[in-house]
């Protein structure tokens, strides 16, 4: 392995309140792609739910262009790996308020100081309700109500916070659904951080049982929530056994999700020679 194949690494704990909590990202900056294998196969080596690979573009609609990867397969959006992004870059340019990142299937996306910590501007994901029986069986305990979007982003409602802690899913089965989101919410108690919302979210068809954040998950869940609570913003807690924060706002039809990230590594990553 040559000096040459060394690319910037961070591993950071993203939408977290200390270290060890939130969700886990890994992200390095590459000069070129590489092959979809190879990023899938980086991904696999960090074991973490996503890995984020930025590519920088000065003078390109954004700051630099991003993919994300999980160790099964490439996603068409990632919160809390877009989040970690934003810190990588911003913790190394104090001057700069804000970074933003192309993507391929979800625009342009922004990350930006908020105090110590970040705003992440998202696409609110509207859904609607439809039944999805097969689905809501495989999850343990049935929803009171169940609302879907197209793109594989499913909220399944519960009456209470106890609900949502005592799920226990048939992860294997809800594979076999494909790469979808199964996102389980009621509303919070004291035993969720005194937060308004509680979720949890399965993701076994994209190699992710139980993610511990999800930011993409809470674009969905901030339209819903906002005109449940009919109020512009709420807290969320997602409870996960790592467990993660957030603020989300629903400003027109973006979400903001407010969030801290903590760096646990920074280094170098090998690229395969």
């Amino acid at each position: 392995m040559t000096q040459s194949s060394a690319i910037p690494y961070w591993h950071i704990d993203a939408f977290a309140e200390a270290a060890f909590g939130g969700n886990q990202a890994a992200v390095v900056i590459v000069n070129a792609w590489p092959s979809d294998n190879v990023m899938r196969d980086i991904a696999a080596e960090n074991m973490f739910a996503e890995t984020a690979f930025l590519i920088a573009t000065p003078d390109g609609e954004a700051d630099y262009k991003l993919r994300w990867f999980t160790p099964a397969l490439e996603v068409a959006l990632c919160g809390h790996a877009t989040l970690a992004s934003g810190h990588a870059i911003l913790s190394g340019a104090p001057e700069k308020e804000a970074v933003t990142f192309s993507t391929r299937k979800a625009g342009v996306l922004e990350v930006s100081r908020a105090g110590d910590s970040y705003n992440l501007a998202l696409p609110a994901i509207p859904t609607a309700p439809e039944p999805y029986p097969e689905a809501a069986l495989l999850l343990g305990a049935e929803p009171v109500e169940v609302w879907r979007n197209p793109d594989g982003y499913n909220i399944f409602l519960y009456e209470n916070a106890a609900d949502i802690r005592a799920l226990d899913p048939d992860l294997r089965a809800l594979a076999q659904l494909g790469d979808q989101q199964f996102i389980c919410t009621a509303p919070g108690d004291s035993g969720s951080a005194d937060t308004d919302v509680i979720s949890r979210n399965f993701v076994p068809g994209a190699g992710v049982d139980e993610d511990p954040f999800t930011g993409s998950a809470h674009a969905v869940l901030t339209p819903f929530w906002c005109a449940r609570l009919g109020r512009a913003s709420f807290t969320a807690f997602q409870a996960s056994e790592r467990g993660g924060y957030a603020t989300c706002t629903l400003q027109g039809d973006r979400a903001i999700l407010g969030g801290g990230c903590i760096t646990m590594v920074e280094g170098r990553f090998y690229l395969p020679g």
